[in-house]
């Protein structure tokens, strides 16, 4: 984005954070394509749209709270990730994390101490949990092309990926509490 652009884009957060609903409005409409693009990369297929549509009216109703329109992308791409994840735990059936805990823990880290525990994460997954994450996050490839790939079916590579996840998020903010049970329980 131009340096013109990007002053532009502030004014109309600013003016986005006053309640402006036509502020407000025009700037949904400036981040579509980029928050369309984000949930491409994160969600299902099928869900992008819905983690698009859910994204935007979060953040049409929480524009007026954000602290510095310079943090708005990275808001933006929050919300979204966080839209993808629900979206994913309904289609797995499971278990909603403590979305509060687990963000508070992510921001009291810097970037680099995240980009160290991430690397860190990725290192303790087993070999075959971690060539899925791979192929999926880093080299963007579809649940199909890693199927086709590792010569195995969709299901069993989207199980993998699912664990493998669950393995790295457990590693970055703790395990999940399962509802019911505690640290003593069997």
């Amino acid at each position: 984005m131009s340096a013109s652009g990007t002053v532009e884009r502030d004014s109309l957060i600013l003016a986005a954070q006053t309640g402006d609903p036509v502020a407000i409005g025009r700037l949904l409409a400036v981040c579509q394509a980029d928050a369309r693009r984000y949930a491409r990369r994160h969600c299902q297929v099928s869900d992008v749209d819905d983690a698009v549509q859910e994204s935007l009216l979060v953040i049409s109703r929480k524009v007026k709270g954000l602290k510095a329109a310079a943090a708005f992308s990275s808001w933006l791409f929050t919300v979204i990730k966080r839209e993808c994840r629900k979206l994913e735990r309904m289609m797995f059936k499971t278990d909603a994390l403590d979305e509060d805990k687990a963000e508070h823990q992510l921001l009291c880290k810097t970037d680099n101490d995240l980009r160290i525990d991430l690397a860190a994460a990725l290192e303790s997954l087993p070999a075959h949990y971690l060539e899925v994450v791979l192929l999926r996050d880093f080299e963007e490839l579809t649940i199909a092309e890693i199927a086709d790939r590792l010569g195995e079916r969709d299901g069993a590579i989207k199980s993998r990926l699912h664990r493998a996840r669950e393995l790295v998020r457990e590693y970055m903010i703790g395990p999940t509490a399962t509802p019911g049970k505690t640290k003593d329980s069997p």
